[in-house]
């Protein structure tokens, strides 16, 4: 008996997928539901994706809520689906009421791929405009520290272990590091990197 697989994703820890559960449950109360919190643009980074596209068989069908939740390039999209189709499965993806078991269902989601694609790149572009414009304005200077360096130079000068001193700071040592890099008056011998 075919087999309906349900896939929620989420790009960062504190969103929560439940919206797409509660959504996929009503209309498909007997699919097995998988949930990812994973930010990424292809189905790298993404073992849950990856499980049930190796688990998925002949006549099952994949569900998902939105097809950014899915794919986010044109590319993966096709891949995705073309590995869906050798295996006899299809697609289906519900705000769109898109359906790959059907003809119309395939040539609609090859459109909307198109297009998801296109609005990606639109708002990648926006933003490294609006980056530049702020950059000339002198708005935009970065990310802020995380760290007061000032502080961490000064107890590398007191000879504190960068050990020590990450543990202080709850940070790494590659961290204390690379701010001791930037400190080139510090002599090596003077810094310890054991605790």
């Amino acid at each position: 008996m075919p087999t309906l697989f349900a896939y929620c994703r989420v790009s960062t820890t504190d969103q929560s997928p439940q919206i797409q559960v509660d959504a996929i449950t009503e209309a498909y109360p007997d699919a097995v539901i998988r949930e990812e919190k994973a930010s990424a643009s292809s189905r790298d980074g993404r073992p849950v994706l990856g499980l049930l596209l190796e688990m998925i068989g002949k006549g099952d069908k994949l569900i998902i809520w939105k097809l950014d939740r899915l794919a986010r390039n044109v590319r993966d999209l096709s891949n995705i689906v073309d590995l869906l189709e050798k295996k006899g499965a299809s697609l289906a993806i519900m705000d769109q009421r898109i359906d790959t078991s059907t003809a119309s269902g395939k040539a609609f989601l090859g459109m909307l791929g198109v297009f998801a694609e296109f609005e990606t790149n639109l708002r990648k572009e926006r933003q490294m405009a609006g980056i530049a414009k702020a950059k000339a304005a002198g708005k935009y200077t970065g990310r802020k520290p995380s760290y007061d360096r000032e502080r961490i130079s000064e107890l590398l000068m007191e000879g504190k272990s960068q050990a020590e001193i990450a543990r202080k700071f709850g940070c790494s040592t590659k961290t204390i590091q690379r701010i001791r890099k930037g400190l080139p008056d510090l002599h090596p011998k003077k810094l310890r990197s054991k605790p």
